[in-house]
């Protein structure tokens, strides 16, 4: 309606009031006790930097993919080239000739052990996964949503599925203090897929009730203030779909008995932090993007860190929203081990 100079005022305008709308909102979810702020330092990476990755395409099966092999060249590359990285380990099922290289479910958990295998404070360690993703029932009563989140190995038909339990009990589980584990996981159902206590909102605060209401206000409102000021129909319908998706993903859920739980058994003396392609009732997507098969939310973080590597982990979070945000449903989340203050610059 007003040009190019009356959009970008009209986004500006917009920015400053979803950032004010949210501020205000955090300040109100303190006070009711739906968020707390995060408490405890993040410790400095002084040590070694061992790397794993593994991407499944599952060849040949029902459910193949095209981009998961993609994404871990892609993910390794830049992260070798932008950071310092002394080991590395990498699972894909393309190395067909070496079958200790292959994804499977036994080289999985081997690979989880070798990962943490003499770690000790000022280490870090990186995990990407990128591949199926599942859930099944709970067992034993630490998932508010009594579902237990899974990973999907490339012989899941013959071995079966990897239990979020079991990754945490085997990768994070006794991590000694000052050890970095930082775990990027593009799969389906992935929010709690570490099994970590803590999860952030966009504003650093860690959740202790569902907050994906407040975000759902926040856009719908900067959809309004868009629309109001250059009339962009299209892009105000993208906006309120996205708040809309926030609203109707939000939970009156609370301070759950499988929450304390979870605190109880699983938060850890380590610094372990994972970024997840998306909540745990949400699918992430193998896309198309640039000519090249891959996942959305890998795509999403070296994009976001391109942009600027000095950017701290909740900023980061806010950038890799914004990219999927109208193109793809999911919604990429961070938790933490335990009660982390991430306004550090992201680091491995």
């Amino acid at each position: 309606m007003f040009g190019n100079l009356g959009k970008k005022f009209a986004d500006d305008i917009a920015t400053q009031v979803q950032q004010k709308l949210g501020e205000h909102l955090s300040n109100k979810a303190r006070e009711t006790g739906s968020t707390e702020q995060a408490t405890e330092s993040l410790g400095q990476v002084t040590g070694r930097r061992k790397a794993l990755f593994i991407g499944i395409n599952y060849y040949g099966q029902n459910g193949e993919l095209r981009g998961c092999i993609n994404d871990v060249h892609n993910i390794k590359k830049f992260l070798s080239k932008n950071y310092r990285i002394d080991e590395v380990l990498v699972l894909t099922d393309d190395q067909t000739s070496n079958p200790r290289k292959m994804p499977t479910r036994q080289n999985i958990l081997a690979a989880f052990r070798w990962l943490r295998n003499g770690a000790k404070s000022g280490d870090s360690l990186i995990f990407h996964y990128s591949g199926h993703g599942g859930s099944v029932k709970d067992t034993d009563g630490d998932e508010e949503d009594g579902m237990d989140e899974t990973l999907i190995p490339v012989d899941y038909k013959q071995a079966g599925h990897i239990v979020d339990d079991e990754v945490h009990d085997v990768l994070v589980r006794g991590l000694p203090k000052g050890v970095r584990l930082t775990s990027i996981m593009d799969c389906c159902h992935s929010e709690s897929i570490l099994d970590l206590p803590y999860i952030y909102t966009v504003n650093g605060d860690l959740q202790i009730i569902e907050t994906s209401k407040n975000e759902g206000i926040v856009t719908l409102v900067g959809a309004g203030t868009r629309f109001l000021l250059d009339g962009n129909k299209k892009k105000a319908i993208t906006s309120i779909k996205e708040g809309m998706k926030h609203l109707m993903s939000s939970t009156s859920g609370g301070n759950s008995a499988a929450r304390e739980k979870t605190i109880k058994t699983r938060s850890t003396e380590a610094d372990v932090i994972q970024f997840s392609g998306c909540r745990d009732s949400q699918t992430s997507a193998d896309a198309q993007i640039g000519g090249e098969a891959t996942g959305a939310m890998s795509y999403a973080l070296i994009t976001s860190l391109k942009k600027s590597k000095n950017q701290n982990y909740t900023h980061l979070l806010k950038e890799m929203r914004t990219l999927l945000n109208g193109k793809y449903t999911q919604i990429p989340c961070m938790s933490a081990g335990r009660k982390l203050v991430l306004d550090d610059s992201f680091a491995i």
